[in-house]
């Protein structure tokens, strides 16, 4: 059975977010909160497998939340899930390098958000392709120069590229349809930039790749 805690300050949202997640029997709604603080409390008291966190509350925002959700050793097993209606673009990847295991979008289909909780629960990490390139794609827009991250210069050039699609929320197959590789030698190569560059995940990366300026709209 994976826990779940929901904190959105909207109580429509809350009620419809556990209504979608009783429908599966694997998963059960522990707790909610109506703002990051009291959001955090319930955290360290119920220890949920998942947090469903929104970005936009009153008394501490999500990002806030996220941050000391992950900061605090006790909640080390305790994955952190954004859920926004997109406000803004920044908010969204300053919560990932704050370590949320992923972000989606409140009109996300009801199956998609379940598979997505048993995801995180499991370890692995969202990162919509559809998101990823809007936000890719606003940044790209007002482009300036980052520092060099000395870690990318043990890369080959296709593990680079690959870098690059992994920051742009491209899954394996994807990966491989645009680099001409099979899915297979896509995440060998993901696998090896994880060791690489001692990223914990595929957030991680995408979070390096976009500091380093590797993701642009279509990357080669």
């Amino acid at each position: 059975m994976t826990s779940v805690l929901v904190v959105d300050d909207q109580d429509l949202v809350r009620a419809g977010i556990r209504t979608l997640l009783a429908a599966d029997p694997q998963l059960t709604v522990v707790g909610e909160a109506a703002d990051g603080r009291s959001g955090l409390r319930l955290a360290r008291q119920l220890r949920p497998d998942v947090v469903l966190m929104d970005i936009r509350m009153p008394v501490m925002d999500g990002l806030a939340a996220t941050a000391a959700i992950r900061a605090d050793d006790t909640l080390a097993a305790t994955r952190v899930l954004i859920l926004t209606t997109f406000d803004d673009d920044e908010d969204i990847i300053e919560a990932v390098g704050l370590g949320a295991a992923g972000y989606l979008l409140k009109d996300t289909p009801s199956d998609d958000l379940r598979r997505a909780v048993h995801t995180a629960a499991a370890g692995g990490n969202l990162l919509s392709p559809t998101v990823a390139r809007r936000v890719m794609e606003r940044l790209a827009a007002t482009p300036r120069q980052p520092p060099p991250d000395p870690r990318l210069s043990v890369l080959t050039d296709r593990e680079r590229a690959v870098l690059a699609r992994v920051g742009l929320g491209e899954t394996n197959d994807e990966i491989g349809r645009a680099l001409f590789i099979s899915p297979a030698t896509a995440r060998t190569y993901v696998s090896r930039l994880l060791a690489k560059l001692n990223a914990r995940d595929r957030t991680a990366l995408a979070v390096i790749a976009h500091r380093a300026g590797l993701t642009t709209p279509n990357p080669t």
